[in-house]
């Protein structure tokens, strides 16, 4: 009965989702309606003249110039309506809309990503699911930089300054023959770049909230002589929402670039965060835990335009990551286990990027080296159960890559080519082809198809075991798997922007925690795993200062491990007021269905609604002043995936922001 209850929801929520466009285009319709036309007027007309009162800007809002380029599908910018990839682009502006703490806020407003909080609260962990993937197979990028954790591949963003970003291009399924080591996409952050003028400009914010909970930023841009600048400087503090789960982290980020010739561009960048997490107490285990965390990268770049056509893009990076933690018993005040990973990474990437005529060319290669430092400390539990008192495991991983893609031009017709091959010491070679195409079928309207085999690496920390709690596994192989999809996006009466995709992703190799036996877990490969679905998006240009927005994702996975498969699903809504010159309301609804067993304890089966607001109370030629509020979880509805790790019910944020 359960089965046939679940099979009814989803049933509903089918028939919900393939309505979302003519909904959407019937509310743009009525409030188009309202405005008063003579009875002569034709359908056309009345929506053309209720349009009237809106802006270029508004009309051309998904289709504007500056917003058509973007990097991450081939790693050279190219027209977007050239990308054939299922690819999503968040703004600077839409995250100040959202008044957002963290990167993990922004990416949960996103169909097709599945966001697991570990409780929603500053200090809990926040990781990405594309189309059903596992966390590990997500690449996350900082300029350049990948985030993810050398240990287990997993990652988390919230070391990540959010204000610092400029935009996040989201590409969704295998970005391997790009990427490497991405079999469930890439979410690439592209920080703000550098000031071009000798007064300096900047924003300064404060904000407090319920639990003693405070966000403080500063940026500073401009230009000194021949070199720009941005510098930034935040500070995150609370003590905590539930549970105590007290938590405090500064962040400092900076970035300069210098253009010693006309041809030749520099950009250095380097960053830090110290993040201290007290988990707080989990009185159902006896246990409570916290742990400290440090964080620092250092990026240099280069692009040398050899001619009109040809140009040469580098960087380098060195990034460090430590972690400590520590679990303690309760009663008696001892000491379960400390953890403590030390990982440091360094790399860097050279490419030649041919842009004439039909032909965007991109021909590179990568190559990295890192370390794992890892120690595990075992209290009296472990060692009464036979378990050493520690353990000491440093393993290493050396790549390399060779990479090359073509996006070729005829006409309303742009087919893409890539290949990548990838070797690392521990797993071997591997080999990612692809091809796509996008085809303008008219002025707003972009046809899109992919088809991509893609790869996923273990850990160095899967491989090499962790000594007390994890063994070994170095015959352990690469998720692989072939994906393909297709979509179609479009643009209605120059009022409503509409998205579908469909996809399937086909995995071998799949990489699972055997934990049969407690005291020595090991990570296996299994059979195949399939997940396939799609996803639905629309959303109008605003229409008397109102925006509505809508979005729709369904996931099902089978895997041969399992005897039936389960479905993930996603409901997204949201109405935004913005009069474009004081005020701004937006208010936001998320739902989601994780399907997971009902021993977890877990609780997600309603929407979570948010309300932001922005109000401008002081503005001159030169500076802006602005006050903002947030309302979390309106209506104080549960979600978490894990019951020891409940979210907060509402609260609420305040703040200024000022801008010079």
């Amino acid at each position: 009965m359960a089965n046939k209850g679940k099979s009814l929801s989803r049933s509903i929520g089918l028939l919900l989702a393939s309505s979302l466009v003519l909904t959407l285009f019937q509310v743009v319709s009525c409030l188009g309606a309202q405005q008063p036309l003579p009875l002569e007027t034709m359908p056309g007309e009345r929506l053309d003249a209720a349009l009237a009162g809106t802006t270029k800007d508004d009309l051309l809002l998904f289709w504007e110039e500056k917003d058509l380029y973007v990097e991450t599908a081939t790693r050279a910018e190219k027209p977007l309506t050239q990308v054939a990839e299922n690819m999503t682009v968040i703004t600077a502006r839409d995250i100040h809309d959202m008044n957002a703490r963290s990167v993990s806020e922004v990416l949960n407003r996103v169909p097709g990503l599945f966001i697991d909080f570990n409780g929603m609260d500053f200090s809990g962990t926040s990781l990405p699911h594309i189309q059903g993937s596992e966390s590990r197979h997500v690449r996350v990028l900082l300029d350049g930089v990948t985030w993810n954790s050398l240990g287990s591949g997993e990652v988390d963003t919230f070391t990540i300054p959010v204000q610092s970003i400029e935009r996040i291009e989201i590409v969704k399924g295998p970005a391997s023959s790009a990427w490497g080591s991405a079999l469930g996409g890439v979410i690439n952050i592209i920080t703000k770049g550098t000031g071009d003028t000798t007064i300096p400009k900047g924003m300064v914010s404060a904000s407090y909230g319920e639990a003693n909970s405070q966000n403080y930023r500063a940026e500073l841009y401009g230009k000194g002589g021949a070199a720009g600048y941005y510098l930034y400087a935040g500070r995150q503090d609370s003590d905590g929402l539930r549970k105590s789960r007290a938590f405090w982290q500064n962040n400092l980020y900076a970035k300069a670039s210098v253009a010693p010739t006309r041809d030749l561009d520099l950009v250095f960048s380097t960053g830090y965060s110290n993040p201290h997490i007290n988990s707080g107490a989990t009185p159902e285990f006896n246990l409570r835990s916290g742990s400290n965390l440090t964080t620092f990268f250092a990026t240099g770049a280069l692009d040398y335009r050899i001619s009109t056509e040809l140009s040469l893009k580098g960087s380098a990076h060195l990034f460090r990551q430590k972690v400590d933690q520590r679990f303690n018993f309760i009663t008696p005040n001892e000491l379960l286990r400390k953890v403590v990973f030390d990982e440091k990474s360094g790399g860097g990437n050279l490419r030649l990027v041919y842009a004439a005529g039909m032909h965007t060319a991109v021909l590179g290669m990568d190559a990295s080296h890192g370390t794992l430092d890892q120690t595990i400390l075992a209290g009296p539990f472990y060692q009464s159960a036979g378990q050493p008192a520690s353990s000491s495991v440093s393993p290493s991983v050396d790549k390399w890559a060779l990479f090359a893609n073509d996006t070729i031009e005829l006409g309303k017709l742009a087919i893409t080519t890539g290949f990548r091959l990838d070797h690392d010491n521990i797993t071997g070679y591997f080999a990612s082809p692809s091809i796509g195409a996008a085809y303008e079928l008219g002025e707003y309207t972009v046809a899109r198809a992919t088809v991509a085999r893609g790869f996923n690496s273990p850990g160095i920390g899967i491989t090499s075991g962790g000594g007390i709690f994890l063994l070994a596994n170095p015959a352990l192989k690469t998720e692989y798997g072939w994906s393909y999809q297709a979509g179609l996006e479009s643009g209605i009466a120059d009022a409503v922007q509409v998205k579908g995709s469909l996809f399937r992703h086909d995995t071998t190799n799949e990489i699972f925690l055997d934990a049969t036996n407690r005291f020595a877990k090991i990570y296996r490969n299994g059979g195949d795993i399939t997940r396939q679905g799609y996803e639905l998006e629309a959303e109008s240009v605003p229409l008397y200062h109102l925006t509505l927005k809508l979005g729709h994702a369904y996931v099902h996975k089978s895997a041969d491990s399992a005897s039936e498969g389960i479905d993930n699903y996603s409901y997204m809504v949201a109405i935004k007021y913005d009069d474009r010159t004081s005020f701004m309301a937006q208010l936001m609804g998320n739902y989601v269905w994780w399907n997971l067993p009902a021993v977890q304890g877990a609780k997600y089966d309603t929407f979570i609604w948010d309300l932001a607001l922005n109000k401008k109370i002081f503005t001159t030629d030169n500076t802006e002043t602005e006050i903002f509020a947030n309302v979390h979880n309106i209506f104080g509805g549960a979600y978490y995936t894990l019951n020891v790790q409940p979210n907060p019910g509402r609260w609420v944020e305040g703040g200024l922001r000022f801008r010079f």
